[in-house]
């Protein structure tokens, strides 16, 4: 299964690209996605289930990742996946960060956080519960709604992050139709929540 790995020298990496971020807080901004192989957490609606099986993905040297960055203007780097803290990741930020990267990940919370980041986008799910001491330490929390009582989920989690973290409702995807206008009422109802779309399947970007 999958292994989690110790201060790796290379990591699995299902995909690696330079595009927008089509969600939360830095939509719109350019930036590189590190997508790693593996994930636990097993979301029935994932649309990157084949992300799960860390042994089904390549493993690249962090230099030859940072390196592929830096042949873009690339300022902004997004590691992703499967869940990325599966994966220890103190090195690869350290190497992002001594290259003048900003480092920002998205995650479920429910590994213990490694690596050094500018932002914490943390992602909660139902099918396996973040750790208490990654909650405080959200930039952002952003919330899928797949159905009406994941409003009421949300809310458990806006209550547990830091009074500073910008909280983000986004409609799962193939339930957006249904979810958007739920998700419009709700926040005008507790405007702390902010709407997060993913605009880049709108512009058909990855």
């Amino acid at each position: 299964m999958n292994e989690v790995l110790k201060e790796p020298k290379m990591l699995p990496v299902m995909e690696h690209f330079y595009t927008l971020q089509g969600e939360g807080f830095h939509q719109g901004r350019a930036a590189y996605f590190i997508r790693l192989g593996g994930c636990d957490v097993g979301c029935v609606w994932c649309d990157v289930k084949d992300s799960w099986n860390a042994e089904n993905h390549p493993k690249f040297a962090i230099k030859d990742i940072v390196a592929a960055i830096k042949k873009t203007p690339a300022q902004l780097v997004v590691i992703t996946g499967g869940e990325p803290l599966m994966h220890n990741l103190d090195e690869l930020t350290n190497q992002l960060k001594a290259a003048g990267l900003q480092t920002n990940i998205e995650t479920s919370g429910a590994h213990p956080l490694s690596g050094s980041w500018d932002w914490i986008c943390l992602s909660p799910k139902k099918f396996k519960a973040p750790l208490p001491e990654i909650l405080p330490r959200a930039n952002e929390l952003k919330v899928v709604i797949f159905n009406k009582s994941d409003l009421e989920w949300a809310e458990k989690y806006a209550a547990l992050v830091s009074p500073s973290c910008k909280l983000y409702l986004q409609p799962e995807w193939d339930k957006a139709a249904q979810m958007i206008p739920l998700i419009t009422d709700y926040i005008k109802a507790h405007p702390a929540w902010e709407l997060s779309l993913q605009i880049h399947k709108y512009i058909n970007v990855p």
